[in-house]
């Protein structure tokens, strides 16, 4: 998608958009929503991970329990939109993905979640696909950053799935009940990020990712 118009222009017009849109649906949260508001009391670092398709519902519902989140956005000009309306929503974002400015992407956020005290956001599968496919700088992070990684879901009653884009993007219909799943905190290995090791790494993440819904039993999230 290519976007003409001056992002300084869209951007506080779809940003008022988002949150009036948001603040119809009905977030129902299930998992561990407590240990992460626990971790978040004592001071521990974490990085919430979430399928690019989904980051619309996602996104909502974690603008509805905190604004302190450091967000990857790429550097195109579409990421410059994009940036422009989370950035009013109240959140911080580095600029940079797998394809292009990642490391200093990395080692900016890392800093901004150290001294600011904020939750990193990422959308592992992005910016490009294959889709729900992990890839590493979700793992580099967490490492850097000393934090585990939070799996997030969301499973919107109603909503409008574009299948022809590659993530699948989920549009969640207004008034919408939109049911949250929060995966327990992964850690990570302190390991040497081999090639091996960071694959290892990346299929614990995938299988806690695709398990995490209401197909899932209550006691094994």
């Amino acid at each position: 998608m290519k976007i003409s118009i001056d992002p300084g222009k869209l951007a506080p017009v779809l940003a008022a958009i988002y949150r009036a849109w948001v603040a119809t649906l009905r977030f129902e949260t299930h998992g561990s929503l407590d240990e992460i508001l626990k971790r978040r009391q004592d001071r521990k670092p974490l990085v919430l991970a979430l399928w690019h398709g989904e980051i619309f519902p996602v996104t909502g519902f974690g603008h509805t329990i905190s604004s302190d989140l450091v967000t990857f956005v790429s550097q195109s000009r579409d990421g410059e939109v994009i940036a422009r309306i989370i950035e009013r929503l109240g959140h911080v974002t580095v600029r940079g993905s797998s394809s292009r400015g990642g490391v200093k992407a990395l080692l900016q956020a890392v800093r901004i979640m150290a001294e600011q005290h904020r939750m990193g956001v990422f959308t592992v599968d992005g910016p490009r696909g294959p889709r729900h496919k992990p890839k590493g700088g979700v793992i580099y992070l967490a490492q850097k950053a000393g934090a585990a990684i939070v799996p997030l879901r969301a499973y919107p009653e109603r909503a409008k799935v574009f299948t022809k884009s590659w993530d699948h993007f989920v549009l969640p219909m207004p008034f919408s009940r939109c049911p949250v799943y929060v995966g327990k905190p992964m850690e990570v290995t302190d390991e040497k990020l081999t090639e091996t090791v960071l694959a290892r790494e990346l299929e614990r993440l995938e299988q806690r990712m695709l398990a995490l819904g209401p197909q899932e039993p209550e006691s094994a999230r």
